[in-house]
C-alpha cells in the first residue's frame, strides 16, 4: 500500500487545530531515515569532480539500494518521489525545494514543522508541505543561512538574510520562538515586472505612468509607501526605467531586493553586527559615504531609521530625484512616519523645521495596497501642497476607489482623476517635459477584471 493512498488529518476537536496528515509524515519520517544512512554512504571527497547529473544518478542508486535494505514496500510514484526529495535532502532545501522551483510562489512561510502556507498570485494558501519534525526543519534551516555565511543557534536565534538568488529569508528558532523554528521566505521572480506588465494587470493606470514617467525625468522626489506585500519594491523595480541612463545611481538597501533597470548604477547593502556585536554597517552610514560617490540619484530600497534625516538631506542639496519606499497605511501617515524617523536620528529639531525639509525635499507620495483576494493597486497619488498648522496639506492627483467583490472574492473598484493640477507641472516644463492638460480632467475609469 502506497505512503500517499490514504491522507488522514490528526485532529484535535477541542481546539481546532490541525497537527498532521499522518501518511505525509510517515513518508517524512522514512526520507530521514533513509537520508541519514544516504549520508553515511556518500563519497563526499568526489563531489567537486562530477557533474550535477552523474551526482543524481549516484545519489538515486545509492538511496534504491537503502530502499531494499529497509525493505520498504512504495508504489512507483511514491518511490520516485522518495529518490527525487532524498536528493534535494542531501543538497537542496528538503521538502521545501519544489516551492522555490516553482515562480508562481512569492511567499513561503513556515509557521512549524508541520504548518507551511505560501503565497501564490497574490492569495496565501496552506501547503501540503511538512517536516519530520523540528530538528529536521532546523537542519534545513541551518543550511540555508550557512549558504550566506550566516548561523543560528540558541545564542543567536534569529537571522535576517539574502540569498543568492536575492530571496529574502528570515529565520527564528528557540527559545525565541514558542511553538518550533520557523521561516519565513519572500521569494522575487527571475524577470522583474515591468511599467507594461503593472498596467496590464491595472495595479496602476497607463495616465499615471505618464505622470509617474514625466516626475522621473524632471527630477521630482517622491515616496512609495504602502503595507508589507502591497508592491512597493515592484513599482519602485518599474518606474526606475524612466530614469535616464547618463545618471549615475547608488542603491541602498537592507537587503538587496531592487532590480533596477539601468546600467550606470552602484548597489550597497548593509551588515549587521558579527556574533562578537562587532562590524554593522547601517543604511545611514551607507547614505552618507553614498553623497561621496558622485550620485545623480539615490535610491533606499525603504526607510526605516534615522537615516530619513540624511536621505532628506541628499534630497535638498543636489539630489533631486530620489526615490525610497517607506511602510504606511496611506500618503498622510507615510509623512507622519518620516517625522518619526527624523527624530530618531537624534537631533532635537522642531517639528515645524522637520515639515519643512520634508517639504523641500518631496513632493509626491505614492500609495499602494493589497485588496481582497490579493490584487495590488495604486490608491493615491498625492502631492505635498504645503504645511499648515498641524500638518500637511496634501491633494490627491489621482487614485483608486474600491467599490465591492466580485463573486470570487477579488476587490473591485475604479480608477479616479480628481481634476487637481499638481503644482510641480511648472518644475516639469522648466525641465522640458509637457504632458497634455487632459490628462489630469477628473473622470473616473473602471477597471476591468
Amino acid at each position: 500500500m502506497s505512503l500517499m493512498q490514504s491522507r488522514t488529518m490528526m485532529l484535535n476537536p477541542a481546539d481546532g487545530e490541525v497537527l498532521v496528515d499522518e501518511q505525509e509524515l510517515a513518508f517524512q519520517q522514512l526520507k530521514i531515515k533513509i537520508h541519514e544512512r544516504l549520508v553515511d554512504e556518500l563519497d563526499l571527497s568526489m563531489l567537486a569532480h562530477v557533474s550535477h547529473e552523474e551526482l543524481s544518478e549516484e545519489v538515486r542508486q545509492i538511496s534504491k539500494e537503502l530502499l531494499v535494505e529497509e525493505k520498504v514496500d512504495l508504489e512507483t510514484t511514491d518511490r520516485e518521489r522518495m529518490l527525487d526529495e532524498l536528493f534535494d535532502e542531501v543538497f537542496g532545501l528538503g521538502p521545501l525545494e519544489a516551492l522555490m522551483r516553482d515562480d508562481a510562489v512569492s511567499d513561503i512561510l513556515v509557521n512549524n514543522a508541520h504548518t507551511v502556507y505560501i503565497e501564490r498570485h497574490g492569495r496565501l494558501e496552506e501547503s501540503n508541505v511538512i517536516f519530520a519534525d523540528d530538528k529536521h526543519l532546523i537542519r534545513i534551516i541551518q543550511r540555508i543561512v550557512s549558504r550566506v555565511g550566516r548561523r543560528i543557534d540558541e545564542l543567536s536565534p534569529m537571522v535576517d538574510a539574502r540569498l543568492p538568488d536575492g530571496s529574502r529569508i528570515n529565520a527564528v528558532i528557540p527559545p525565541m520562538a514558542l511553538d518550533g523554528p520557523s521561516l519565513s521566505i519572500r521569494r522575487f521572480g527571475r524577470n522583474p515586472m515591468r511599467i507594461d506588465d503593472l498596467v496590464n494587470n491595472n495595479t496602476v493606470q497607463q495616465d499615471v505612468v505618464e505622470f509617474l514617467s514625466a516626475a522621473i525625468d524632471a527630477r521630482v522626489s517622491f515616496l512609495v509607501s504602502g503595507g508589507t506585500g502591497a508592491g512597493k519594491t515592484t513599482l519602485l523595480n518599474a518606474l526606475t526605467q524612466f530614469i535616464p541612463s547618463d545618471e549615475r545611481v547608488v542603491t541602498i538597501e537592507d537587503s538587496a531586493e531592487l532590480q533596477l533597470q539601468n546600467r550606470h548604477i552602484v548597489r550597497m547593502e548593509t551588515r549587521p553586527p558579527n556574533n562578537e556585536g562587532t562590524g554593522e554597517i547601517t543604511q545611514r552610514s551607507l547614505v552618507r559615504n553614498s553623497l561621496r560617490m558622485r550620485p545623480d540619484r539615490i535610491i533606499i530600497g525603504e526607510v526605516r531609521g534615522a537615516e530619513a534625516l540624511d536621505m532628506l538631506q541628499a534630497m535638498n542639496t543636489g539630489h533631486e530625484g530620489s526615490l525610497t519606499t517607506i511602510h504606511a497605511n496611506d500618503s498622510l501617515d507615510a509623512l507622519s512616519r518620516l517625522e518619526l524617523m527624523v527624530a530618531m536620528s537624534g537631533y532635537d529639531l522642531p517639528i515645524p523645521v522637520v515639515r519643512q525639509y520634508i517639504n523641500s525635499g518631496i513632493s509626491l507620495i505614492v500609495h499602494l495596497a493589497r485588496l481582497k483576494g490579493g490584487i495590488r493597486r495604486v490608491m493615491q497619488v498625492s502631492e505635498i501642497v504645503s504645511i499648515r498648522e498641524g500638518g500637511f496639506h496634501l491633494e490627491d492627483i489621482f487614485g483608486f476607489e474600491q467599490t465591492g467583490v466580485d463573486e470570487l472574492g477579488v476587490a473591485q473598484g475604479e480608477f479616479y482623476f480628481t481634476g487637481y493640477r499638481p503644482k510641480c507641472l511648472s518644475k516639469l516644463r522648466a525641465a522640458g517635459v509637457r504632458l497634455p492638460d487632459e490628462l489630469f480632467d477628473k473622470r473616473r475609469v473602471p477597471v476591468r477584471s
